[in-house]
């Protein structure tokens, strides 16, 4: 009975990757044991009073509700010294314990920044703003370190740490920025991170995360660029909007190459899609509804048909999970973007997250191992 239930769900996959434009057959064995959700902002919604409900209309915890739909991780951004007070290592540690009480396992995501770190921005916290390489590999150290054992101390050890925050060309710039092919300064921060983790839990996974899913050149330049200075990691992690980065079937071959390549697990650390084309507040949706992929509708129901597509491309390319990103992050105001004016910026995510402008989840939405 077990074995055709398995070939079943084979069958569908197939049919599934096929129906979203992917010719390539499914992997019949993988499973997706990481289904995350990033909940960096869900503490600022709680502490503001904001309310969830489940699909029934029930008021309940939103971890609850997420766990309901299949999430078993839950992912948690750290800026150093942000402005807002909140994403800081007070709040993540606060945020951690309920985390761990729900029985779900974590993931840190070091931005070593004050603020927002991504391809385009990768700016060093204030007090590291005037220090050398050499001081900056040990603050990488330091910090690190600290984050980490403070969360261990109370009972809540990382089950995993991303060194970086979509590092494409570097981290702590300029220090850590790669130039004209050079790894090396990159390499040497990254060194101190895993180190600092192993020294901390040697159990915790390093992930090194990249927004590479859009092109397979970039992402070997990346890897190989790091791998050839020696770089230890655990988990390759790559951010995939489908606005941004191309087609399912390019993802399925970043993917598989990236698996295949460098030998280890592969994850989607990042990912989702609009639910409607409205915006809720006066902050500029960060993706507006009328960018659409796969002719798929800015609906609750094509939400869940981008998302469900997305995972059987990640599990049938052999990747080991999918993280959606901000999935709680639901128009509340004084929730708002920028940290340095949490309370008059609003919410660019409100027409991506999984509960819509009352807080009601989107009840098409689940995460499938």
């Amino acid at each position: 009975m077990k074995l055709s239930l398995r070939a079943c769900a084979a069958v569908v996959a197939a049919v599934l990757a096929t129906t979203a434009g992917l010719a390539a057959p499914a992997h019949a064995a993988n499973t997706l044991s990481m289904r995350g959700a990033d909940v960096s902002s869900l503490q600022r919604t709680l502490d503001l009073g904001g309310k969830y409900y489940n699909a029934a209309g029930n008021a309940a915890d939103p971890y609850d509700i997420l766990k309901s739909a299949g999430v078993n991780y839950a992912r948690l951004r750290i800026w150093n010294n942000p402005a807002s007070g909140y994403n800081n290592k007070a709040t993540v540690l606060q945020q951690a314990r309920a985390i761990k009480a729900k029985g779900l396992k974590l993931l840190i995501d070091f931005h070593y920044s004050d603020t927002w770190a991504d391809p385009g921005k990768q700016y060093p916290p204030a007090a590291w703003a005037s220090h050398s390489l050499t001081q900056l590999q040990s603050d990488v150290f330091n910090y690190t370190y600290d984050v980490c054992t403070a969360l261990k101390s109370q009972g809540t050890t990382p089950d995993s740490v991303q060194i970086g925050n979509e590092i494409n060309v570097g981290m702590l710039w300029p220090r850590g920025q790669v130039v004209n092919n050079n790894f090396a300064p990159l390499a040497s921060l990254l060194k101190q991170g895993y180190n600092a983790t192993k020294s901390c839990h040697s159990a915790t996974q390093v992930w090194v995360h990249v927004a590479d899913a859009d092109s397979m050149a970039n992402m070997r330049w990346f890897y190989d660029g790091i791998k050839a200075q020696g770089v230890p990691w655990d988990v390759t992690a790559l951010s995939y909007y489908c606005m941004w980065h191309g087609t399912l079937a390019n993802l399925y071959n970043v993917i598989t190459d990236a698996r295949t390549r460098y030998g280890k697990p592969v994850v989607i650390a990042e990912t989702a899609y609009q639910f409607t084309t409205a915006d809720a507040d006066n902050e500029p949706n960060s993706i507006p509804g009328t960018v659409l992929c796969d002719n798929i509708p800015a609906t609750w129901a094509g939400q869940a048909q981008q998302f469900t597509w997305v995972q059987n491309t990640a599990r049938n390319a052999g990747a080991v999970g999918v993280f959606y990103w901000e999935p709680t992050w639901y128009a509340i105001k004084g929730n708002g973007w920028d940290p340095a004016n949490i309370n008059g910026t609003g919410d660019g995510w409100d027409n991506m997250a999984i509960f819509d402008w009352n807080g009601r989840v989107n009840p098409n939405v689940r995460w499938t191992p």
